[in-house]
């Protein structure tokens, strides 16, 4: 009897988890890390991947004027090891979380000292550590289907990239020169 017990707990066990993992999915905006090192400094944007599937994006699926976390799911965050100048502007080191307002020709950037927050939802401006304008730019061709933020570096300068759809946006960033 209790061999008979143990082999439908067994059994039971088996088949609970092999449903848990069924009803696994994959998120269909998956999580990306982009990341630069110059010098000691280290920089890494954590942030997931919503796709157009044919959708309209800027204006349409992300309003326009409206604070966006930048990506899907978990807002944007954005680690740096040591302070840089992002936009000409002093960014100590720390984790961000990282929002956007698009707009047609110019975007806002937002950095954020609030952490662990999903989607924009609880956006609270009065924790802005900084904000900026950029120009965005619309490009005839086709960029991405997903969005992508992409790290271009140049020694001790670097594009930061937001593309999508056609759609780009370029901050400036700048490392320090490390410390002897």
């Amino acid at each position: 009897m209790r061999m008979k017990s143990g082999l439908i707990a067994a059994l039971l066990l088996a088949s609970l988890t092999a449903a848990a993992q069924d009803g696994v999915k994959p998120r269909p905006s998956p999580l990306a890390i982009v990341s630069s090192r110059y010098k000691d400094t280290y920089l890494k944007i954590t942030y997931s991947q919503p796709h157009k599937h044919g959708r309209v994006i800027f204006g349409g699926l992300v309003p326009f004027g409206q604070v966006w976390r930048t990506g899907a799911n978990e807002a944007t965050e954005l680690t740096v090891t040591r302070d840089v100048k992002i936009n000409g502007m002093e960014l100590k080191a720390g984790t961000y979380s990282f929002f956007t307002i698009p707009g047609r020709e110019t975007w806002t950037v937002i950095l954020n000292s609030d952490l662990g927050l999903w989607g924009s939802y609880n956006y609270n401006s009065k924790l802005d550590v900084l904000r900026f304008d950029v120009p965005a730019t619309t490009v005839n061709e086709f960029v991405y289907e997903a969005f992508t933020i992409l790290i271009d570096p140049r020694n001790a300068n670097a594009d930061l990239v937001l593309a999508w759809d056609r759609t780009k946006v370029i901050i400036p960033l700048q490392f320090p020169e490390s410390t002897p």
